[in-house]
């Protein structure tokens, strides 16, 4: 087992694919996006790479760009560590998000036809499953698909685009709260969904604003 504490299980297989590079910064950026590399800890560049099973010149050159993006710090004679992401940095990224998904769901409510509808509810069950079943992971991984649906529906490529941008960081400020969030999240899109079906494009607005707002203030109220 590593000291990087990577649970068993969490490290994605690495596709064959594509530079080495690319994959082995992917599956670096999901193990941090789902916080099994849990913010400021300590990454080592040769238990990374012997846990991927890849040389230390990729893992290198993945933590290179994940330090460029602001996923990781790189700190002179210490080495990598994930970045601890501020109060101030949450807070501006989910008010960003609220804008941009507020939007999505005016125009999902425009745009969505039964089929759409159907889609939304079936991944809308299968997130309260995950919530009855404690299973935050898949309550996590699912929340991200709702959302990313009502944004395809949106059917508008710059707000897709823009959002696509925050998508990731949402899913990293989402995880700890997931479990707090619970069932009432899953409400909270029900409401959401019978907007979008009613084609009531202004109550659509109001229950997304509502819910990613509850999401932001929850976030500042957990238990650190």
């Amino acid at each position: 087992m590593l000291s990087a504490g990577l649970p068993q299980g969490a490290v994605p297989k690495l596709e064959r694919p594509g530079p080495l590079r690319d994959r082995v910064y992917e599956a670096l950026l999901e193990l941090i996006t789902t916080r099994a590399l849990k913010p400021g800890q300590h990454l080592v560049e040769s238990e990374l790479a012997g846990h991927l099973g890849v040389s230390r010149q990729p893992v290198r050159e993945a933590l290179q760009r994940l330090s460029t993006e602001g996923w990781v710090d790189l700190r002179p004679a210490q080495g990598a560590f994930v970045h601890e992401p501020t109060e101030a940095e949450a807070d501006q990224l989910l008010t960003v998000r609220t804008l941009l998904e507020a939007e999505a769901a005016r125009l999902a409510a425009a745009n969505a036809g039964p089929d759409a509808v159907g889609a939304l509810e079936d991944l809308c069950a299968q997130g309260e499953r995950a919530v009855a079943d404690d299973d935050v992971d898949a309550a996590v991984a699912l929340n991200a698909r709702l959302h990313a649906t009502v944004m395809e529906l949106a059917g508008n490529a710059v707000l897709a685009e823009l959002a696509a941008q925050v998508d990731r960081r949402v899913r990293w400020y989402y995880t700890p709260v997931a479990r707090q969030r619970g069932l009432q999240s899953w409400t909270e899109h029900r409401d959401l969904i019978a907007a979008i079906a009613e084609r009531d494009g202004q109550r659509a607005t109001d229950v997304m604003r509502a819910h990613t707002e509850h999401t932001r203030r929850m976030y500042h109220d957990r238990e650190k």
